[in-house]
């Protein structure tokens, strides 16, 4: 493939080819026209650029991908829409910004680190916006190991450990707290109890917590 075409536009190009057939379009005009694609830079050139590295196929007014192309859009619609899931069902990004987001975000990540996102997710079907997932070799495990590794504190029975991998506080002051207190990222507790209030053992000192502070602490099981 020419010298020419950067990662960037062939990844955009395989994208919206992919997101153009789900609408039941294949059309090459519609897609330079789509303001993703001129943003990238991508023109006709490109496509036939991409043609000759045996990605796409063109036909007239029409292109489809090829078992290549098909392979590495999977690649690419899974991480944005992996992308799309975490923003939106963990950190909480408006359903507005989530395209803007995911669509920077998904160039960092790798075949790796989106498994473990969609373990870390429970291995959601389909994105915020209801389109599918393409799955993972994650997915593919028995029923009985898909389980997400990051949970909330809330879901720790009693007496079990777990290190804090995040925590997303409803106000900065409520994380300054708990830091003083040494509840941060890192962090392992013991959930001592959970009614009437939340008891946590973290090393040597007992820490009481309404409800509405330990839902905002997520953690993975200590194994």
């Amino acid at each position: 493939m020419s010298d020419t075409i950067t990662q960037s536009v062939i990844e955009e190009v395989l994208e919206f080819v992919w997101t153009e057939r789900e609408a039941g379009v294949s059309s090459i005009e519609k897609l330079l026209a789509i303001a993703e694609i001129k943003s990238a830079g991508a023109t006709l050139q490109s496509l036939r650029e991409m043609e000759a590295g045996g990605l796409l196929k063109l036909d007239g007014d029409t292109v489809t991908l090829t078992d290549k192309g098909e392979g590495e859009s999977r690649e690419i619609i899974r991480r944005h829409r992996l992308a799309e899931r975490l923003l939106n069902d963990v950190l909480d990004v408006a359903h507005d910004s989530l395209e803007e987001y995911a669509c920077s975000f998904e160039h960092s990540l790798s075949a790796t680190v989106a498994d473990n996102i969609c373990t870390l997710l429970g291995h959601p079907p389909s994105c915020p916006h209801g389109l599918p997932i393409p799955r993972g070799n994650c997915c593919k495990k028995t029923k009985a190991e898909l389980k997400p590794l990051v949970v909330p504190l809330t879901e720790l029975k009693a007496r079990e450990s777990a290190r804090i991998i995040f925590i997303i506080p409803a106000t900065f002051t409520r994380i300054e707290k708990l830091g003083s207190m040494g509840l941060v990222p890192g962090s392992i507790v013991t959930l001592e109890q959970k009614k009437p209030a939340y008891v946590l053992k973290l090393g040597e000192t007992t820490i009481a917590l309404d409800p509405d502070i330990v839902k905002d602490i997520y953690v993975r099981r200590d194994k």
